[in-house]
């Protein structure tokens, strides 16, 4: 680029591109729903179906309907009051061609529209309209179906008026997503729709969302009359609860709703999951600093004044409070301040007041009408509090403060040399047979290995104090260099893979759970950050030649190998080979011997590195958290105390499992 005069003079009006109507959506999509890729994707179904949710927290709507059409495309349903139709003073447009065309155009600003809305930015219909190859939009009002067309944002079919409508009022949207900008992916998700629509239907109480996929035939209806009440129900199904009783309040305060539903149960984690206007807000906000303010001090106001704490002891602390605590909090606010456009946390700092006001209120009340429960959520709280201070002293001992240096690592972790992290993998290892082919067959610049010795502590049935207590799970956090509890900082960890290397059997699938289980409990932001992965050893080798030509083609499961084997067959058919029919298989496909690896520990060093450790070669399954909800359950279920709980799980699976595809 020139400097000087010269490239001033070339600097002019022509230089400025001005971008109009909904260009800037489509040159920077990721500005407006995040990504374009799944979330991306799906993101487009919130931003319509949220109007429709907005219609019923105002009280004009009690049914909405999403169908995933068969020709790739999206339809909502709502029985609101449609979209105003008239001429728009600023657009000369009906205004349900301008909320469909003009960015920031809708009943989200203002006080003629929505007084609670749970989108803040008033761009969803139109960003939809935008990155969609073809929308179609009708409205249902006075007897009359007002109905226009769009494509890629643009009108086609200019809006028209027919006599005549299927129901008295409401708004039908359907959008087609352009596969020029969704290149990773436009079909749509059913279990993502499914999940979207139940999530809402508990934050808006009475209200019937109906899901239907015109691929599959798959239906499903959700209405929930508790709404966050039933909300904590299902969050708690698979734990011993404290009381049946759950707490529930629902407040106005000034100009806003505050609805809260808390209920304790005999874990040591805590479930927590706060709402601003139906938008969940996962990094908590000014309502939960609330809620938890508000929580603390009436729990330990209530253990002092009925003698359940000694006058020297300490209160109780929020992380004492929190064990076991499943709690949704809902607050609806006339213009939520969230922080940033994906709305992760909330900011009006006058939330924070109404929320603490109502919980030492109704709360207080509700100890004090219950004090049978009110003594159990104070003793469970007290013992975490000592298991807290056991767990201090003997974190103290066993994890080293501050970055890590190298001094105080585990001494049976073989590790690698390279202290960039994101080229660093830790291989944890099932048995020491087979953690000593990994060190052996390792690269040992980038790849560290831990060995396991038996099965893991299980932490779903374990305090802190007592995983602090167990000499695996000491060397494997003070390995990852993150610390453990009110110390873990994610910034020091030290490889950029953590890879579970079990046997592929049922013990070594065990192994796999204890430790996923202990991820998700305590580490999960790891999980999240996409650290975590299973490595897939095969299950058989075919062998060819003897020596030095000595050739494996490795197949990691039957179907894999049945396939191998049938097309080395056929390609010797093919080319006029005669195939003995009463040979074994292998023997039939040119192999000269089968091998069916039961273990890890039955792979040397060479074999060990080929299959499961090469980045050129092995298969990883990174894990990722997709639901946390039902990741929670699940683990409960399978690892928790609940043992009919787990009976019935694997009865039900057991069912449906062919006896003829396992080994024995």
């Amino acid at each position: 680029m020139p400097v000087g005069k010269n490239a001033a003079e070339q600097y002019d009006s022509s230089e400025i591109r001005v971008l109009e109507g909904l260009e800037p959506v489509r040159l920077r999509p990721g500005m407006y729903i995040g990504s374009t890729g799944y979330d991306g994707l799906h993101h487009l179904i919130k931003e319509i179906a949220d109007n429709s949710i907005d219609e019923a927290i105002a009280g004009f709507a009690n049914k909405i309907t999403i169908t995933i059409l068969n020709d790739g495309g999206v339809r909502v349903d709502d029985n609101g009051r449609g979209i105003p139709v008239d001429k728009h003073p600023k657009t000369g447009l009906s205004t349900l061609e301008t909320v469909l065309t003009v960015l920031h155009a809708g009943g989200k600003f203002g006080d003629g529209g929505y007084k609670v809305s749970s989108g803040l930015h008033g761009v969803g219909s139109s960003v939809v309209n935008a990155l969609s190859t073809r929308m179609i939009a009708e409205v249902y009002r006075d007897g009359k179906t007002h109905r226009v067309e769009f494509e890629v944002g643009k009108t086609t079919k200019p809006f028209t008026v027919t006599a005549g409508s299927p129901r008295p009022s409401g708004t039908s949207i359907t959008f087609y997503p352009d596969p020029a900008i969704f290149k990773e992916t436009t079909t749509f998700d059913y279990d993502w729709v499914s999940n979207y629509a139940r999530h809402q239907a508990y934050l808006t109480k009475g209200i019937l969302i109906e899901v239907n996929d015109e691929r599959t035939g798959a239906k499903e209806s959700f209405y929930f009359e508790g709404g966050i009440r039933s909300y904590v129900k299902r969050l708690n199904n698979g734990k011993e609860v404290m009381s049946d009783d759950i707490f529930y309040v629902e407040k106005k305060v000034a100009d806003s709703e505050i609805e809260i539903a808390l209920q304790y149960n005999d874990t040591f984690a805590e479930i927590m999951k706060p709402f601003a206007n139906n938008v969940l807000t996962p990094d908590g906000g000014m309502h939960v600093v609330g809620f938890r303010t508000g929580l603390n001090r009436t729990i330990n106001d209530y253990a002092r004044k009925n003698g359940l704490l000694k006058e020297k002891e300490d209160n109780l602390t929020g992380d004492d409070i929190k064990e076991g605590l499943t709690a949704v909090i809902l607050v609806k606010l006339p213009d939520p301040q969230f922080e940033g456009q994906t709305k992760n946390k909330l900011g009006n700092p006058e939330v924070r007041g109404y929320v603490d006001k109502v919980m030492t209120e109704y709360f207080g009340y509700y100890l004090e009408e219950n004090p049978q429960i009110a003594k159990k959520i104070v003793q469970k709280a007290a013992l975490a509090a000592r298991a807290r201070k056991a767990a201090r002293a003997a974190r103290d001992n066993v994890i080293r403060k501050g970055a890590f240096d190298g001094l105080n690592l585990p001494s049976k972790l073989a590790d690698c040399s390279s202290r960039n992290r994101d080229e660093c993998e830790l291989f944890i290892v099932e048995g020491n047979s087979a953690a000593g082919s990994a060190k052996e067959g390792r690269n040992p610049k980038i790849q560290a290995v831990l060995p396991l010795r038996g099965k893991v502590l299980n932490t779903e049935r374990a305090r802190l104090d007592k995983m602090l207590a167990n000499a695996e799970l000491v060397s494997l956090i003070k390995g990852l260099g993150v610390g453990i509890g009110e110390q873990f900082d994610i910034n020091g960890l030290r490889y950029d893979k953590i890879v579970f290397m079990t046997d592929a059997d049922v013990d070594g699938l065990h192994i796999a759970t204890l430790l996923m289980t202990f991820f998700f409990r305590y580490m999960p932001q790891v999980i999240e950050e996409g650290h975590v992965y299973l490595a897939k050893p095969p299950l058989f080798g075919l062998i060819k030649g003897t020596g030095n030509a000595r050739k494996i083609d490795y197949l990691y499961d039957e179907a894999a190998l049945e396939a191998k084997l049938t097309e080395k067959i056929e390609e010797k058919k093919a080319n006029g080979a005669k195939i003995d029919e009463g040979q074994e298989r292998f023997k039939q496909a040119g192999y000269t011997a089968q091998q069916r690896f039961k273990g890890l520990g039955e792979m040397d060093a060479k074999q060990l590195w080929e299959t499961t450790m090469d980045p050129e070669n092995r298969v990883l399954v990174q894990v990722h958290i997709e639901d946390a909800e039902k990741a929670d359950a699940v683990f409960a279920k399978l690892m928790g105390d609940q043992v009919d709980l787990r009976k019935n799980f694997i009865q039900a699976g057991a069912a449906k499992v062919d006896l003829d595809d396992l080994d024995f």
